[in-house]
């Protein structure tokens, strides 16, 4: 049985089932999941049906494609509802989304400062002894305490200068908003889950460590947390696929959930005003109307997703720069993307196919704009077919006139991997480009362009599936050097100025190519006879020898095997020393703490060990994920200006981004 051939279950009811179990029973939910994991599975209506064994059937009941009750899951063996088979399923089947927010908000008269006692600060009071006790004053800024100013503490505003006769005093502002108790508690409830999966690992977080996690989520959701609640889901998600060796899991993206989880639960107790509502987040992002809007197309590129959905995204331009997608995206895999870009645009009265609006315009009337700038398509929304205009005509030519370092300042604040969400800018870059040939790298073949200001760029296939036209167009376009094209990429986040190529002008300078639809023959080439050219080795660029990649590999090896992988390590005095040679004396103090933090277990005074520091650890597991994660995007930014400076990647000055607040 395939486990996503189950109803999504509800979060509350999966922690609701493992908290009913008895604690023999949870010992064995991991080895009952697996087993139920390999039963067959047949679907009649809302009723999902597994066969426990010969005689025993187990019924997920899914009203409207969810399982929102714990009652919906019943089972016909004899320990039933107290078995383990309930829980197990609940485990095995995907967790639903998120539900809307509930319709109370919290009044004013419930929001206050936060609590003077802190729960979440680490090493303040660590001695001298004590590994946190690290003597480089670079790791200054790593313990929680360090890092967060605690709110309230900033006197309040007193009684001003005596007033004049006849003036009336203006009143005190108001204080900024502060989260409430519950959101503290709901806070520290997905900061001590999250903690104890980064303690145990991949391998340790089974189904218990995980229900846990969805109980916090659920709790979250329910105190208007849903940023935090929804990471937590994506943690629990991105688990259950390294168990089952799902083959599109990656480390660095469960890495990335685990540190966005335990960030924003960590900000919660002291964001205040504007940061409190970035914390706080949203369920679902509302469409807001934007008027009448006029629309030139770019082009379109096809969205194939590991989960086998399929489909296109067309990109449009407005009169003002602004960029806004129309996409149509669902199952059916690549397969469904070749043949929706010839379907008609889901969008008011147009007739217009996704590839010919890349070509076209659009007059929209009672335009719906999502903050990320998807289009909606409802009933109100007016759109006939419009004069579209070429990529050197305005309004379109102005997006190639910023310069590339710019560009990729913008789309680096977009892609940060813990910057607040948003919903605004854009990944994409424009540039003019002269190809110099190919360039043989360590995971295949990309393509060497040279940008303006002399940045060389690395160009490389959105897709590899053979089915899609990104592979073949780029060792064709290899074997063209010194041909100038008007490209569009989106930005790859690395130590060299690096894109993949969605679209360009096409080589004879009439029109343009969707390089992912379109299929460029030999014939488009300048020099058709001319074989495939490998450009000159390139000098390194600003960070290609940094030796972030020891602090890296680390933050890494944790989530895998939990703390007991760095405790493990012994000395790491030789790797500390590299990396300060290296100019980054921060990130050799942090592996240093994380290290020491990792190999230390007390024991009481009859030898036996005493339970792990499991928050001292997180707080600098977290500031190492964050710290590495802010100099990675610094040196992107340098790698991209020819003068090597960094361009602000998070909004401020470099320091800014070179020290992130955990």
């Amino acid at each position: 049985m395939n486990a996503d051939r189950l109803p999504p279950v509800a979060p509350e009811v999966t922690a609701t089932l493992v908290e009913g179990l008895s604690p023999r029973l949870r010992k064995r939910l991991d080895a009952a999941v697996t087993k139920l994991v390999a039963r067959p599975v047949r679907r009649d209506g809302d009723t999902t049906t597994i066969e426990v064994d010969d005689e025993t059937e187990l019924r997920l009941h899914a009203p409207g494609g969810v399982v929102a009750q714990v009652e919906d899951v019943t089972c016909g063996c004899l320990l039933a509802p107290a078995c383990v088979h309930r829980a197990a399923a609940a485990c095995a089947a995907p967790t639903a989304d998120l539900a809307p927010e509930p319709a109370e908000q919290p009044t004013p008269e419930a929001t206050g400062p936060a609590s003077a006692t802190d729960p979440t600060p680490v090493a303040a009071s660590a001695s001298a002894t004590h590994p946190a006790s690290v003597t480089d004053p670079a790791t200054a800024m790593v313990p929680a305490s360090a890092t967060y100013r605690a709110p309230g503490t900033d006197s309040a505003p007193g009684p001003g200068p005596a007033s004049a006769p006849g003036l009336t005093p203006a009143p005190a502002p108001a204080p900024p908003e502060t989260a409430t108790p519950d959101q503290r508690a709901a806070a520290d409830a997905l900061w001590a889950a999250g903690a104890a999966v980064l303690e145990a690992g991949v391998d340790g977080a089974g189904a218990v460590a995980q229900s846990a996690l969805l109980r916090a989520a659920h709790t979250a959701r329910l105190r208007h947390l849903p940023r935090a609640a929804g990471a937590a889901l994506s943690v629990v998600t991105l688990l259950r696929a390294a168990r089952a060796s799902d083959p599109s899991y990656r480390t660095a993206e469960l890495v990335t959930a685990l540190a966005e989880l335990l960030g924003t639960a960590r900000r919660v107790a002291t964001a205040t005003g504007a940061e409190l509502a970035a914390v706080r987040g949203r369920v679902r992002r509302p469409y807001s109307h934007d008027g009448s809007l006029r629309l030139y197309g770019l082009f379109t590129e096809p969205v194939v997703t590991d989960s086998g959905h399929g489909g296109v995204r067309t990109w449009v331009a407005g009169a003002d720069g602004r960029l806004f997608t129309v996409g149509d995206v669902a199952p059916g895999g690549v397969g469904r993307a070749l043949g929706v870009a010839d379907r008609a645009v889901r969008l008011g009265d147009s007739a217009l196919t996704h590839r010919e609006l890349g070509r076209a315009g659009l007059a929209v009337s009672g335009a719906t704009v999502s903050p990320d700038g998807r289009l909606g398509a409802g009933k109100s929304v007016k759109a006939v077919t419009a004069r579209g205009a070429a990529w050197t005509e305005p309004p379109l030519a102005a997006l190639w006139e910023t310069p590339p370092a710019e560009q990729a300042a913008r789309a680096l604040r977009s892609t940060s991997r813990y910057a607040d969400p948003d919903g605004t800018g854009s990944d994409l870059l424009f540039l003019d480009v002269e190809l110099l040939g190919a360039v043989r790298e360590s995971g295949g073949t990309s393509l060497l362009a040279l940008s303006e200001g002399g940045v060389p760029v690395r160009l490389t296939a959105a897709d590899d599936d053979p089915a899609l036209a990104h592979r073949d167009n780029l060792a064709l376009l290899a074997a063209a050097p010194g041909t100038r094209l008007r490209i569009i990429g989106r930005l790859i986040p690395a130590a060299h100025p690096r894109l993949t190529l969605l679209a360009c002008s096409h080589p004879t300078g009439e029109g343009t190519i969707d390089l992912g639809l379109d299929r460029l023959r030999r014939a488009d080439l300048p020099d058709p006879a001319a074989p495939a050219h490998f450009a000159p080795p390139q000098p390194a660029g600003p960070g290609a020898q940094s030796p972030l990649y020891l602090l890296e590999r680390r933050v890494e090896q944790t989530v895998p095997a939990g703390r007991a992988a760095l405790g493990l390590l012994g000395d790491v005095t030789a790797e500390t020393r590299r990396i300060r040679r290296g100019g980054l004396p921060t990130a050799a103090g942090l592996l240093t703490a994380l290290c020491a933090w990792a190999a230390q277990r007390e024991r009481d005074h009859f030898g036996r060990l005493l339970p792990a520091d499991t928050d001292g650890f997180a707080a600098y597991w977290l500031a190492a994920a964050r710290y590495s994660a802010a100099v990675s995007e610094s040196l992107c930014s340098a790698a991209w200006n020819p003068t090597g400076e960094v361009q602000g990647v998070s909004g401020g000055p470099p320091a800014a981004a070179a020290r992130p607040a955990v």
